[in-house]
């Protein structure tokens, strides 16, 4: 193996893939490990992946799928318990930082979703690409993607009504 090419590979897309990761994780821990073990991966697969021309988008679609892999696993330890709290910022103070709270909105939802949104509007990815990479139909990213800005819109809407003190504080 060219342990070079990989050390030149990891050096020039390691930020591109952390913050890719952080956008799917929402925890800068989490989205480290994300990709140390993405990395690992790609490291395994490195000749084959090389041959493939595109080890970025490779490494992005470990990414997706390790997420993934991961909230299953976890979900699975947790049920069958109460739902999770949803982690929406609990004041107007809070929401000063839109990206903080957008993250905030964003770990609400489930992996998939979330993978839907994130290779939709941060990678421009379009239905058939984000379809190949979470190993679904299109059809079944569109509704996806529809969900998540469903809920999406009903946190906001819940956050603004209780920042306006329309609604209790959760």
């Amino acid at each position: 193996m060219d342990r070079t090419e990989f050390e030149e590979f990891v050096s020039a897309s390691l930020p591109a893939l952390t913050r890719y990761a952080r956008a799917l994780a929402g925890d800068p821990q989490d989205a480290q490990d994300l990709v140390q073990d993405a990395l690992l991966r790609v490291w395994r697969a490195w000749p084959a992946v090389r041959r493939d021309g595109n080890p970025l988008a490779y490494a992005k679609t470990v990414l997706v799928r390790l997420h993934i892999g991961a909230l299953r696993r976890l979900r699975r330890r947790l049920a069958p318990g109460p739902a999770l709290p949803a982690a929406v910022p609990a004041s107007a103070v809070e929401r000063v930082d839109d990206q903080h709270h957008l993250r905030g909105l964003l770990r609400t939802l489930p992996p998939v979703q979330r993978a839907v949104l994130v290779l939709t509007y941060l990678e421009d990815c379009d239905d058939r690409t984000i379809a190949a990479a979470l190993r679904r139909q299109p059809s079944s990213i569109r509704a996806a993607r529809s969900r998540a800005l469903a809920r999406l819109r009903e946190l906001e809407l819940a956050a603004s009504s209780r920042a306006e003190g329309l609604l209790p504080h959760a």
